[in-house]
């Protein structure tokens, strides 16, 4: 299943295909379903298949919709259940789960539509620089691949900061700005593969840096100590159980200049382009793409289809 009517459409078209191709390669045949603009005739045709990968970034594909609806179909899906899906999607509540669960994550603010316009204020920006530090990482809360995003280094751009994010979301997330290196962590099977190091362009990994080929150098294994290496996926795991993750994701980090680890976001659905992380990690560990992407599918088919 892949496309579908998110912002991320054209780079899940272009995960979809590429594990498609994959798949087809290992001897499976393999349906191209594009939920847009009817997720329920796609439904239908989803019946007929053994187990759906799914394909989709962002919106109603990632943030436990789809996935509830297969459930009601007793559909096998790759990636987490409808909930944790969710939950991941929603940046606040999954920082809320990370810091019960132990792992460490930026302090943050939150501004909610519908609710009094404080951020409009001069005196809201002033109090957040205060609190959050400088500079101030604004994004929608329930997006993914940076979409809205936007790094605020002074108090009179805090507003329009906001106003842009709130063009994605109902739910707008002022974060402090963690400096440091880009670290990534792929669960697979139940296991942490190698971290991986990303060092962009760009300020940050951005849209552009992540599905342009160039805009950002990407290192697996990442050249850190070892006992880095084992703390990160350590937290890496911890995250994947606070928001009952399943099959593959992605944890992200930041590694502060004085050796603090920071969780920014968990991904239930990463991508599968020529540029994506995790094909990067699971090569690292010896695994080609052909049987990353089998691999998928089949622990979705033994742990929600009933095979062993």
């Amino acid at each position: 299943m892949l496309g579908g009517a998110s912002s991320e459409r054209e780079v899940s078209l272009s995960s979809g295909r590429r594990v498609a191709a994959a798949l087809r390669e290992r001897g499976h045949e393999v349906a191209e379903l594009d939920p847009h603009p009817d997720p329920f005739a796609v439904l239908e045709q989803a019946r007929r298949t053994e187990v759906v990968w799914l394909a989709l970034h962002g919106g109603t594909g990632e943030d436990g919709t789809i996935q509830a609806l297969l459930d009601l179909a007793g559909i096998p899906y790759t990636g987490s259940g409808h909930l944790a899906s969710a939950l991941a999607m929603d940046k606040d509540l999954s920082k809320h789960l990370f810091r019960a669960a132990g792992v460490p994550t930026a302090d943050w603010w939150m501004a909610r539509a519908g609710e009094p316009e404080e951020w409009r204020t001069e005196s809201y920006a002033k109090r957040a620089f205060l609190t959050l530090g400088t500079p101030i990482v604004v994004k929608p809360s329930k997006q993914g691949s940076t979409v809205g995003l936007s790094i605020v280094k002074a108090t009179q751009d805090l507003a329009a900061a906001v106003a842009e994010g709130f063009l994605h979301d109902d739910e707008v997330m002022l974060e402090s700005y963690v400096p440091g290196r880009e670290l990534t962590v792929a669960v697979l099977g139940g296991r942490a593969l190698p971290v991986g190091e990303i060092i962009p362009k760009h300020e940050i990994y951005d849209y552009e840096c992540k599905y342009t080929a160039g805009m950002a150098e990407e290192l697996f294994p990442a050249p850190l100590p070892p006992e880095v290496t084992e703390e990160t996926q350590r937290l890496a795991m911890l995250a994947y159980r606070a928001l009952k993750l399943g099959g593959c994701a992605r944890i992200d980090f930041r590694l502060h200049p004085d050796g603090r680890l920071f969780c920014l976001e968990a991904n239930t659905l990463p991508g599968m382009t020529g540029t994506s992380l995790v094909p990067q990690a699971a090569l690292a560990a010896g695994i080609g793409f052909p049987e990353l992407c089998e691999r998928i599918a089949m622990d979705a088919l033994r742990t929600q289809g009933g095979t062993e």
